[in-house]
């Protein structure tokens, strides 16, 4: 038996035959048995650095999970190729070795399933890094050094990375000045944590700076070739002390990277992730102003939200009117989306709240709690716990605010229509029929709903991209000093203009986008002949309105009538159900956190809501105080 043909027997012992929980048992197990075997332990150890020996380690330790520094694109269709037609593979190849051991596409999730601390005591038992004295070794060691360590220093010299490092680097470029350190590997070490801290900056600022693809893309190949360059400086030095963690981190990498080295979704929602997470970011950032913690806070958001239902009235008067307009389908559901954009810049303009579009903003608020970037150590359920009830009220706060007013202010619109020009806004089949497209079983409301909740999503991914595109770009300095616009207009306005782009294009481009989507809607499911549409809650319950001040209450079958009511409350919650959920799993997972990590949550979210179930509705009536968490309130 070769030594690769031991290593693949031995490693297929640890692999569970079905799922991978008990991956953990047979590593756990397969340890004991080489401490009490020092021969099987010797023979594991030589059949490794055999391997170690007569392969080329170049590719598994500067190419295997690394992008190429080709761009994003060009490694995107890379990827596609391969995945039709993979690459050959050389058996001198180390990464050979590591596909024939671990050959299945799905070996990496009990690879990750068995505890970090457990490859530890693996791998310290074996020694390794004590008897990695091979000459052959040591140069591939110090080769593949050297050549991470120019391509730090030239991708550190990209424009995207010179313009946005800490004023103290840009004289010394630690990404420049690292390769200048490749003898001296104690000072290399000090001189990588501040390439990672020059990283961290250029990530912390991209609320303030913004981010591009192409600069995240940079950063994920520096943070890549980084990593690397630390577990080779660690092996090549020369303290006798090893980081046996990290190299554990590289080595489940390496298993997830080779069977994933295919996959489109694994290096789109890699490379993607930084950028989803700043557009996450700028909107969790607004939705902060979203979440009510006390009674002050709660009355002004049932105002806001009264206010955005006045808005609304009028729009649904709008929409109504031009209906009656002789046009083709795509001119009316043209007209609809400048009528529905308008109403909704109206609204953001004036302070006032649409509550469907909270969702999407607060679900960032939420995601952010999880964010292991902001939280150095372990989330705090509890408090997690006690947000989503703020977020839960609130939203309820904003509903509630809105059918206040929409349903007997689209009522007092139509009965002055009505008055002032002798004739109903809709009446008769036109009534019943608007009455019928609220209804849950009669129409596809509630589907049409699920599809408004895409579409709030949508706007609120746009609202953000285009946010951190403003900073990014540095829209607001440019246009202070565009040289037509400094001669026709005055300094202070012209300050003025530009701060208000700064601030709102994100709003105006979320709230244009979203019009958009609900007033063409039905145009695309009415050209294509298939059953598309929207149903967005204040919308409907102003058509609502609207049909039964048509029809007369006289007219209407009350339990009917009540059934419609309800449907508009569901046609709501499927609203928010949808556009928050969306939400809330691109915010989770551009922050990379895994939610089946926290599998208590769901029972201390239970737990909180038996013992405070007002909560959920409305604040403590302990006015300008917060609630305590689940933790404190328990230890009373």
């Amino acid at each position: 038996m070769t030594g690769l043909d031991f290593l693949v027997s031995f490693f297929s012992g640890i692999r569970p035959h079905r799922g991978h929980r008990n991956a953990a048992a047979n590593l756990e197990a397969a340890t004991a048995s080489l401490q009490q075997d020092a021969v099987m332990l010797d023979n594991l150890r030589r059949a490794i650095l055999s391997q170690l020996v007569q392969t080329d380690l170049s590719s598994a330790l500067m190419e295997s999970g690394i992008p190429l520094a080709r761009g994003f694109w060009q490694e995107l269709f890379g990827r596609l190729r391969h995945k039709l037609l993979p690459p050959l593979q050389p058996e001198n190849d180390f990464l050979y070795v590591l596909n024939r051991v671990f050959f299945r596409s799905r070996d990496y999730l009990w690879v990750e399933d068995i505890p970090r601390a457990d490859w530890i005591a693996f791998f310290e038992l074996l020694g390794l890094f004590m008897h990695i004295d091979d000459r052959r070794i040591l140069r591939q060691l110090s080769l593949s050094l050297n050549t991470l360590s120019f391509q730090v220093a030239q991708l550190g010299l990209e424009k995207d990375v010179l313009q946005y490092i800490p004023e103290v680097y840009r004289e010394e470029n630690p990404f420049v000045e690292q390769h200048d350190l490749l003898k001296d590997l104690s000072a290399l070490k000090q001189v990588i944590g501040r390439c990672y801290a020059c990283i961290d900056h250029i990530r912390d600022n991209h609320s303030v700076n913004g981010a591009s693809l192409h600069q995240t893309y940079i950063l994920l190949l520096l943070a890549n070739r980084l990593d690397r360059m630390t577990i080779l400086v660690d092996l090549l030095d020369e303290d006798k002390t090893f980081d046996t963690g990290k190299f554990v981190d590289f080595f489940r990498m390496l298993i997830r990277y080779e069977n994933r080295k295919n996959s489109i979704l694994e290096f789109t929602s890699q490379s993607l992730g930084y950028l989803a997470y700043q557009i996450a970011e700028h909107k969790g950032a607004k939705g902060s102003k979203y979440i009510t913690s006390t009674w002050p806070e709660y009355r002004a958001m049932l105002r806001s939200a009264m206010g955005g239902g006045a808005w609304i009235c009028f729009t649904v008067l709008v929409k109504n009117l031009l209906t009656r307009l002789p046009m083709a389908v795509f001119w009316h559901g043209f007209a609809y989306s400048i009528n529905y954009s308008l109403g909704f810049i109206l609204i953001e303009e004036t302070g006032t709240t649409l509550a469907t579009k909270q969702p999407a903003f607060t679900a960032s608020a939420v995601a952010s709690s999880l964010d292991t970037r902001k939280n150095a150590h372990q989330p705090n359920l509890y408090n997690l716990a006690v947000t989503v009830a703020k977020v839960s009220r609130s939203q309820f706060a904003s509903f509630a605010g809105n059918l206040i007013v929409v349903f007997p202010g689209a009522w007092l619109v139509a009965w002055g229509y009505d008055n002032i020009f002798g004739k109903k806004l809709v009446s008769g089949d036109a009534a019943r029929k608007m009455l019928q497209d609220q209804h849950p079983w009669e129409s596809f409301s509630l589907l049409y709903a699920c599809n408004a909740g895409v579409f709030l999503f949508l706007s609120g991914i746009i609202a953000g991209y285009v946010q951190n595109k403003i900073r990014y770009s540095h829209i607001s300095r440019r246009l202070q000093t565009h040289p037509v616009l400094r001669l026709s207009m005055p300094e202070k306005r012209l300050k003025r203009v530009a701060g208000y782009v700064e601030k709102h294009a994100g709003a105006l481009a979320g709230n244009i986008s979203l019009g958009f989507f609900l007033g063409m809607a039905g145009f695309f499911g009415e050209i294509f002949g298939i059953h598309f549409d929207i149903r967005h809650i204040t919308i409907s319950s102003g058509n609502t309105s609207l049909a039964v001040y048509g029809l007369g209450f006289q007219q209407l079958d009350p339990w009917y009538l009540a059934t419609v009511i309800i449907g508009v409350l569901g046609i709501g919650f499927c609203n928010f159900l949808v556009s928050f959920s969306l939400a809330f799993i691109v915010a989770v997972r551009s922050r990379g956190v895994r939610l089946r990590e926290y599998p208590e949550f769901l029972g201390i979210l239970w737990r909180y809501f038996k013992k405070y179930p007002l909560d959920f509705i409305r604040p403590r009536r302990r006015s300008g105080k917060k609630e305590e968490t689940p933790a404190v309130a328990e230890a009373h």
